[in-house]
């Protein structure tokens, strides 16, 4: 494991991402132009959703498919539980910021999943590619666990703004890129991935360094702007329920059966927490929790935690579960 995690971090993807957090907390002026930060993120999704569709296709819809599906369903909607619980027993947060921030850690991050895939490639390492549509399916369930737990609290947080909170979720630009491009890899297959490698494949690994270098700038940030918000048992739970999820997950893979690369991500993908799809729909749908206290933690502690030391950890405890 600490062979796997030295090798993580001294990857170019993680370096570029601790040169980007040093540059934002010694207040470099350097940065990316918000157009180009999107379109590299679209970029990096597309290309993941087409490889996964791609990867499907030739994979099949097969009960391993269906049953991991449902497990990281599963996952997304049970983890924000247990994230409340916790947060309410070990914390002073109020009641509708802690069902905010659980619904953060239910939920996934695109770019953690990105980078796990992006390792187990650098580790040949291989993973089923249906993979990316469970990941798909983990971004809202938590959202609707998080609703439902701020409207058993006694606090006045239940207003849902119907409408434009149903679009929100049904049609964020992550999970659309993301299943729109997996649909076109399923179609098109492998006469499509010929067409696309240079531009799928072999663009990636550049392409994912200059985004990281952006999120590491936008992390360091977020921690100048939010560490009053870092108490010691605050700052503890964005590092202890990472792994807490993602001891579920790895129960949910031996269950399964899934081989050591897939189970490397399904934990990875639990262990995530959501800084794009959830905060827009908690912006919505819960209005009275404070934005700033769930991405300080997802985006400022659980990201690069995960980055640096959680996916090592991950991908060796994989290797021994499904040995």
């Amino acid at each position: 494991m600490f062979d796997l995690a030295f090798q993580n971090l001294l990857s170019p993807m993680v370096l570029f991402f601790v040169l980007g957090l040093l540059a934002a907390l010694a207040r470099s002026d350097l940065s990316i132009p918000e157009a180009i930060a999107k379109l590299l993120s679209i970029y990096l999704l597309l290309s993941i959703g087409f490889r996964g569709g791609v990867e499907a296709a030739h994979h099949g819809f097969t009960g391993e498919l269906i049953a991991t599906v449902a497990a990281g369903i599963l996952l997304s909607f049970g983890i924000p539980f247990v994230a409340y619980a916790l947060l309410r027993a070990t914390t002073n947060l109020k009641a509708v910021d802690a069902a905010a921030v659980a619904g953060h850690y239910g939920s996934i991050s695109a770019v953690t999943f990105v980078a796990v895939t992006g390792v187990l490639d650098q580790l040949s390492i291989p993973y089923d590619g249906y993979l990316v549509a469970v990941a798909a399916a983990m971004e809202t369930p938590a959202i609707l666990a998080a609703l439902l737990i701020a409207r058993r609290t006694d606090e006045p947080t239940a207003r849902v703004a119907g409408g434009d909170f149903l679009r929100e979720v049904a049609f964020n630009g992550s999970i659309f890129i993301l299943i729109g491009a997996l649909v076109i890899g399923l179609i098109t297959g492998q006469r499509g991935m010929t067409m696309l490698k240079p531009f799928i494949v072999d663009a990636f690994p550049g392409i994912l360094c200059i985004f990281l270098l952006d999120m590491g700038l936008v992390a360091g940030r977020g921690l100048k702007q939010g560490w009053r918000y870092l108490s010691i048992t605050v700052t503890a739970f964005a590092v202890v329920m990472p792994l807490i999820s993602a001891a579920l997950a790895a129960t949910m893979a031996t269950l399964i059966g899934l081989s050591a690369g897939s189970t490397a991500v399904l934990i990875t993908l639990a262990a995530s927490a959501s800084y794009i799809a959830v905060p827009a729909a908690m912006r919505l749908a819960l209005p009275a929790a404070n934005p700033a206290i769930a991405l300080t933690l997802s985006l400022g502690v659980t990201f690069p935690f995960n980055l640096l030391l959680g996916i090592p950890l991950y991908i060796a405890a994989a290797g021994r579960i499904a040995q």
